[in-house]
């Protein structure tokens, strides 16, 4: 390569303090065609020759965020509820929270017999309505001979290496004897299973048990899914992926200590048990679900709900030491103020606060999932941040090191460009000012520190908070064919156990 004197650039960021999962160190950053081709010492390519060069004042630089569980365009599978938010709405959201990367949901339906089916509809939705680069989950709801049989040829043929099942809810939660079934295949084919873990007959007892006392108000919801169900579960799971010779499983939007204490403890067992927590149990408490008048408690209605504050605090030490493999936002979106496919469609006359079990179920997240965490360095190190919010998603789900990573010659040009630090900035969070087509967002009035400044995507700058917002266009987006998770080199780990043997037991 010629010296960076000689050499032209596409995009030049200087003056500016680089954030890995592993390094905090100033460094200039110079791309070209569409990938990160230089570091060099700070301030020392200010006067590169480059197409553009952004003086980042002093702020740091890290790569763009990969928000790995989002719903998007989803069809309705819980009755009258539909995702607020299609492809191009949440993907343009996304670039505006600094995330360069999504991995959203391709959903087969129970009657389904097919994956490839609902893989198809899927990829017709997000092609060229994508404002930031994609990959998909299968979301398996019925384990048909006919799914099962065409997940030998998915991984490689479509470049899709997760899945994700259903633990509750009766549209999609899968018995035991077929999880065992999903696990078997998963294993095989190098899968990563994804799996949502509360006792959905527990529950669905419970919320009877509710009703018949007259409690339909979405407060209840929270009552109806008490901690001990996610624990329940997430041991259930665990016992079900170490009869499928240690498969990797992933539990997702893990709430409760009991359930992040058990994964810990299979994590020091050497099961290849992974878990990922959500904003909402880092920054939303049961009491901002508790104290919302009539129906207002719907805009806080998730599962698994937000717990207590100690419950609250046991999440962060688990994020801070490493029990919580990744942070994404669990984007779920449902407008507030809609009576015909949005939270209030639950409502009717003789239920005038609706009916907590059939409010939609999930809140939107995906912009401010990084702001909030950003803002939260005095709980994280910046490092930690990064790992946990774009570099172990990468690797976990197959993109590492050309995504999540700051690497010379290999990784694309994804970068988030954020505000100086030490400016004393304060920015309220409210929904007028974010990009999701959601009418409300459950972080409103919450306070952040910092926002992104510019998001770039493979070189291209397509969000500029200051100068014009939104720079990126739709189409702009690529679906990311992606490989089985490299995290911790688990599979060549899981290899050496040697398969699945019924008669071992």
């Amino acid at each position: 390569m010629a010296s960076p004197a000689m050499e032209s650039f596409d995009l030049v960021i200087t003056n500016g303090v680089c954030v890995t999962a592993s390094d905090v160190a100033a460094f200039d950053v110079a791309i070209k065609d569409e990938k990160i081709v230089l570091l060099a010492p700070t301030g020392s390519l200010a006067s590169a020759n480059a197409t553009r060069i952004i003086d980042a004042e002093g702020g740091y630089v890290t790569p763009g965020g990969i928000d790995a569980h989002v719903h998007l365009q989803e069809p309705p599978m819980f009755g009258k509820g539909t995702t607020s938010d299609n492809f191009e709405s949440g993907t343009r959201s996304a670039i505006a929270g600094g995330v360069t990367t999504i991995v959203p949901f391709a959903p087969q339906q129970k009657h389904e017999p097919s994956l490839l089916k609902a893989l198809a509809e899927t990829h017709d939705k997000a092609r060229d309505n994508s404002y930031c680069d994609y990959g998909f989950h299968l979301l398996v709801g019925n384990p048909s001979e006919q799914a099962l049989a065409e997940l030998d040829t998915i991984p490689q043929e479509q470049g899709i290496t997760s899945l994700k099942i259903y633990m509750t809810y009766t549209a999609l939660q899968l018995r035991d004897d077929q999880i065992l079934s999903v696990l078997l295949k998963a294993r095989e084919k190098r899968i990563l299973t994804m799996i949502h873990a509360e006792n959905g007959d527990v529950l669905n007892w419970l919320t009877d048990q509710l009703e018949a006392r007259r409690l339909f108000d979405p407060k209840y919801h929270s009552h109806s899914r008490p901690p001990i169900l996610e624990a329940e579960a997430t041991n259930r799971a665990i016992a079900l992926s170490s009869i499928i010779a240690n498969t990797p499983i992933l539990l997702v939007h893990v709430s409760d200590p009991g359930a992040a204490a058990r994964i810990r403890q299979a994590q020091t067992n050497g099961q290849p048990v992974f878990a990922e927590t959500c904003p909402q149990y880092l920054f939303l408490t049961r009491d901002d679900l508790e104290s919302c008048s009539g129906f207002d408690g719907a805009k806080h209605v998730c599962s698994p709900p937000p717990r207590d504050r100690a419950s609250q605090d046991a999440i962060w030490t688990g994020v801070k030491n490493g029990t919580f493999t990744i942070l994404s936002s669990d984007h779920c979106p449902f407008n507030f103020d809609d009576a015909d496919s949005g939270k209030k469609a639950c409502i009717t006359e003789e239920h005038p606060v609706g009916r907590f079990r059939h409010i939609p179920n999930g809140i939107p997240g995906i912009e401010t999932r990084l702001p909030l965490i950003f803002s939260s360095s005095d709980r994280l190190p910046l490092t930690k941040i990064v790992e946990v919010s774009a570099t172990n998603p990468a690797k976990l789900y197959g993109l590492y090191p050309r995504k999540g990573a700051m690497i010379p010659g290999v990784s694309d040009a994804d970068l988030v460009v954020w505000y100086p630090h030490d400016t004393g900035r304060s920015i309220t969070i409210t929904n007028g000012a974010l990009h999701h087509a959601t009418d409300y967002t459950p972080y409103e009035g919450q306070t952040v520190n910092n926002w992104p400044r510019f998001t770039v995507l493979r070189g291209k700058v397509v969000w500029d908070k200051d100068n014009g917002g939104i720079l990126g266009d739709k189409s702009y987006g690529q679906f990311l064919k992606r490989l089985p998770t490299s995290l911790d080199g688990i599979w060549d780990t899981v290899d050496k156990q040697g398969p699945f043997d019924v008669s071992a037991f």
